[in-house]
């Protein structure tokens, strides 16, 4: 195996390893290792193996090929961040055992490098939070889903929904039920929606996968083996997913839905969950809201210290928290904005983010001139905390998918420049780079070995 290698990178759109050579002996397969971990490595970069044309200067031994021909070979943990750093890589060489004849072969690694594209560009927004498909695992393909993204929004965190409407014919007759809240009949968790999304993902091309960030859900958040489960997924897709979620905890008529243990923030195996999340450097997108539906007017919300308790359970896990624990009859309750910012401004909460993803979110914020100066002015003293999400699910076009994006007209006026960049564009791409880098470098360790 060669030495790890550290190659002085050049402003070069092509350009080799300081023709650099490797001799390969009668192996049928060689495993050669680069440390591509310098921070000066190009972020957007193809590999391409070639035989050199030192065979045509008396150099090598002669083999009877044209110049440049391709060797085959097997990626095995070679990855293209768009938008990240590259770090230590493998790949296995193949070739035909009667091209050795025992003598050696000459190798010269070509780096062709991509220029680096800005992130932000034209688009409008990257959105935190989508489902691809609803409650019956139905929804647009993908690549129709992309073309509704167009020019406006730029990356998308993408996930199905966990949970199944279960279609009871003893309930709901022929009336077969969309969403969780057009029959009485249970929800279950749909494991395989973690499957779907992966094929659907690895389907597009590079440029289209730079432009996502697919996330985990199939699990159940009260079982002790949903870590393990998260943990397969990856090990099964490597180089796609950067984070789990969106899941629920506590949620306004879904909870009563599931049948079996009810889920619940005081769990060990949610602790189970956001300890190997943290392991993993997975970005988490929790659903739980802060209150239970129809609460007395002034009472202590139900659930937020438990939540904060959780938060400070997991200090090193970068946490996403739902529509600011907001719900369809949770409202915010007395005093929400001075609870929000407390947990901003607590350092033992450095880690966590909330985001203002869903129509059913906007409408109490966006619902008077003193709600939006809030809700900026809150913003504005921690522009580095939020994040913009939709939370479509399934839209069937893209007036559909931008319906909050425009809702939320009267907050993007009412924030300064700085804060709005951040909110709509800048702060998902520190944190979901960030992820992509520590998922990856994680697969890297593990995934290999596992398989």
């Amino acid at each position: 195996m060669a030495s790890p290698y550290r190659p002085r990178w050049t402003s070069s759109s092509t350009f080799r390893l300081e023709d650099r050579v490797v001799f390969i002996n009668s192996v049928v397969s060689h495993n050669l290792v680069l440390d591509l971990s310098d921070p000066s490595f190009p972020s957007a970069c193809r590999l391409f193996l070639r035989f050199s044309d030192l065979f045509d200067r008396g150099r090598g031994p002669g083999l009877p090929l044209p110049r440049d021909s391709c060797i085959e070979f097997r990626m095995q943990e070679l990855r293209n961040d768009m938008y990240g750093a590259c770090y230590l890589k493998r790949f296995s060489l193949q070739y035909p055992r009667r091209l050795l004849c025992g003598t050696p072969l000459v190798i010269v690694l070509i780096l062709t490098v991509a220029p680096a594209r800005s992130q932000s560009g034209n688009y409008e927004f990257n959105d935190s939070h989508f489902h691809l498909t609803n409650n019956i695992q139905e929804g647009p393909k993908i690549r129709d889903f992309m073309k509704m993204m167009e020019t406006k929004a730029g990356r998308v965190a993408l996930f199905g929904v966990p949970l199944q409407q279960e279609w009871s014919y003893r309930v709901d007759g022929d009336r077969a039920p969309t969403y969780y809240l057009h029959s009485d009949a249970p929800l279950y968790y749909y494991s395989f929606t973690d499957a779907w999304i992966a094929m659907a993902y690895k389907s597009l091309t590079r440029e289209q996968q730079a432009r996502l960030d697919p996330m985990i859900t199939g699990f159940n958040p009260a079982d002790m083996y949903a870590a393990d489960h998260i943990r397969r997924v990856l090990q099964t897709f490597p180089g796609v997913f950067t984070g789990i979620g969106e899941f629920t905890i506590h949620k306004e008529f879904v909870s009563a839905k599931i049948p079996g243990e009810v889920a619940s923030l005081q769990n060990p195996a949610l602790d189970r969950i956001l300890d190997f999340a943290g392991e993993v450097g997975l970005v988490v997108l929790l659903h739980n809201d802060i209150d239970i539906p129809f609460a007395k007017s002034g009472a202590q919300p139900a659930y937020l210290d438990e939540i904060k308790a959780l938060f400070r359970r997991h200090p090193n896990v970068t946490i996403i928290w739902a529509h600011m624990g907001l719900g369809r009859v949770v409202p915010p309750p007395k005093g929400h904005f001075e609870q929000i910012e407390a947990i901003l401004r607590d350092p033992d909460f450095h880690h966590v983010h909330v985001d203002i993803s869903w129509d059913e979110a906007a409408k109490y914020i966006v619902a008077s001139p003193e709600t939006i100066k809030m809700t900026a002015a809150l913003m504005q003293r921690y522009p580095d905390r939020f994040l913009f999400g939709t939370d479509a699910a399934a839209p069937t076009d893209q007036s559909s998918y931008l319906k909050v994006f425009y809702q939320y007209e009267p907050l993007w006026k009412a924030l300064d420049a700085e804060t709005l960049h951040k909110v709509r564009l800048q702060n998902y791409e520190r944190i979901f780079d960030g992820a992509r880098r520590k998922v990856r470098s994680w697969e890297s360790a593990h995934v290999a070995t596992a398989q």
